[in-house]
């Protein structure tokens, strides 16, 4: 047999400190009390004369938890020692959601008045500006590209927030978008954005559609696109339209010249 697979051996359970069960259970009683230690469920053999025995955990709120008492005995000695008592989950334990960390559960939504949202130091969205420039031809250079700040996006920030704008509902890829008559990159309404990011965005201007004052993708489209005209039959004149709330309508006498 290989030394591998003679390590991945299951150890063979001690038997003095299988045997030592109350001995376990009063340790178990000693940290949580005798009305949180339920029937013993059983043991488990760790390595070499070290064997951790089972409890069931009757405290509330722990529904499937269980208490784990390792014990150690030396070789040669008929003693046995406590190594620790900890309260650890089973396998149908009631468990806590896994932990995940604030900047990733804060939503667009959970901001309010007054609430910050801080930038963590290694924000990969954000590289070094230049604002110490002192050269005045040079400053109106760096304004006008949008440089002269302490932070400016990075490649990194630029790509994840294109991808974001091209998945989400201003993307190519809604039903809305699929049935439209038109694309934004072709609609009047539509007013590109600056730098790298105008080749695939605008911004819509068009109050009446739900995009208003939203980034869009070229791709995408909806109803409110700048073509959309009311049908007209060529050479046919309109109707005029009389107000009739403004104004009354006065038949005229007979025989009046209009």
């Amino acid at each position: 047999m290989s030394s591998t697979a003679s390590r991945a051996r299951t150890p063979k359970a001690d038997a003095v400190i299988q045997a030592a069960v109350e001995q376990a259970r009063a340790v178990a009683h000693e940290t949580g009390g005798a009305d949180a230690v339920g029937e013993h469920l059983g043991h488990r053999a760790e390595d070499q004369r070290v064997l951790t025995h089972y409890f069931a955990c009757t405290l509330p709120g722990y529904v499937g938890w269980r208490w784990a008492v390792t014990m150690v005995r030396a070789s040669r000695s008929k003693r046995v020692t406590v190594n620790e008592c900890v309260l650890v989950p089973g396998d149908d334990a009631v468990l806590a959601p896994a932990w995940v960390p604030w900047e990733q559960r804060v939503s667009p939504e959970d901001l309010g008045p007054g609430d910050l949202l801080p930038v963590a130091d290694d924000d990969t969205r954000l590289i070094p500006g230049y604002t110490s420039i002192t050269d005045p031809d040079v400053n109106d250079v760096v304004d006008e590209l949008g440089l002269g700040k302490e932070w400016v996006l990075s490649r990194e920030g630029r790509d994840a927030a294109a991808q974001r704008w091209y998945d989400g509902e201003a993307g190519p890829h809604t039903e809305l978008a699929k049935t439209a008559p038109g694309r934004c990159g072709t609609c009047g309404f539509a007013i590109a954005l600056g730098g790298s990011l105008r080749q695939a965005f605008s911004v819509c201007t068009n109050e009446r559609t739900p995009f208003d004052g939203t980034v869009v993708s070229h791709d995408h489209g909806c109803g409110g696109h700048s073509d959309v005209r009311l049908p007209t039959t060529a050479g046919e004149t309109p109707e005029h339209v009389v107000d009739t709330l403004t104004y009354e309508l006065v038949p005229l006498e007979s025989g009046r010249s209009r």
